[in-house]
């Protein structure tokens, strides 16, 4: 009965993900294009190099590996109300960390990037082990990866990312060693979707005072989304495993 509740929540989260944008968003979209400009190019420089460590960081480095012993013998529904803890806690983590940095300005503002990407890494793979995957293994983490690719992905880039989710117990293992697979990882890409999604919320953060409010709501809104996509994306991977 869990199951079939979680299956009709899944088609429901699909069809939200491939609708057009809104005129609502397009507009955001033409305005967060304009302000863009307007965000100093450190700032700029300190987003890209912290996405690109963290991509390698993720895929080779143990610091959010450790200790991550995945969840065995749950059912769906026992997993998910841990989940749901984990995003709650999670969510005001990262709220109390905006908050502070945005109440600094721009040098505190400049370092809440790398401070929310840690924060959003941990929290996926808590999620994973939750969910009982072991991201010792490094396709595990990369499938952390396109979890967190499709929460900030464009619009058009959305329905591709959903088919390698759903397809990917057979993809992962056509993988490539991890060496290999990092020397043509397209990082560009993926800091590109992430840094346009982020921009202006975060151009907001830098101004001092109102800096912390905008913080707070944002790095709260993040983590929500993220947790959305996340337990989406590993409710696919749970169902395609059932006996037909």
């Amino acid at each position: 009965m869990y199951e079939k509740e979680i299956e009709d929540e899944l088609k429901r989260w699909k069809r939200k993900l491939q609708k057009r944008p809104s005129m609502m968003g397009r507009y955001t979209k033409g305005l967060q294009s304009k302000m863009n400009n307007l965000i100093p190019e450190k700032v700029h420089s300190v987003v890209t190099a912290s996405i690109k460590n963290m991509v390698h960081a993720t895929l080779v480095g143990s610091e959010y590996t450790t200790k991550k012993q995945p969840e065995v013998a749950l059912s769906l529904e026992q997993r998910e109300e841990k989940v749901h803890q984990i995003i709650k806690t999670y969510k005001r983590t990262a709220a109390l960390e905006g908050a502070g940095t945005g109440a600094g300005g721009i040098l505190l503002g400049m370092a809440d990037f790398p401070l929310l990407l840690s924060i959003k890494m941990k929290f996926l793979f808590d999620v994973a082990s939750a969910y009982g995957y072991d991201v010792r293994d490094y396709k595990e983490r990369l499938f952390v990866l396109y979890l967190f690719q499709l929460t900030y992905a464009r619009e058009e880039k959305r329905p591709d990312l959903i088919i390698q989710l759903e397809e990917w117990e057979k993809e992962k293992e056509k993988l490539p060693e991890k060496d290999e697979y990092l020397a043509t990882f397209d990082w560009k890409s993926f800091q590109l979707d992430y840094r346009d999604y982020i921009d202006l919320p975060k151009m907001l953060q830098l101004i001092p005072g109102f800096g912390a409010v905008v913080g707070a709501a944002a790095n709260y809104r993040f983590l929500d989304l993220l947790g959305e996509t996340a337990m989406n994306g590993y409710r696919i991977r749970w169902l395609s495993s059932l006996p037909e």
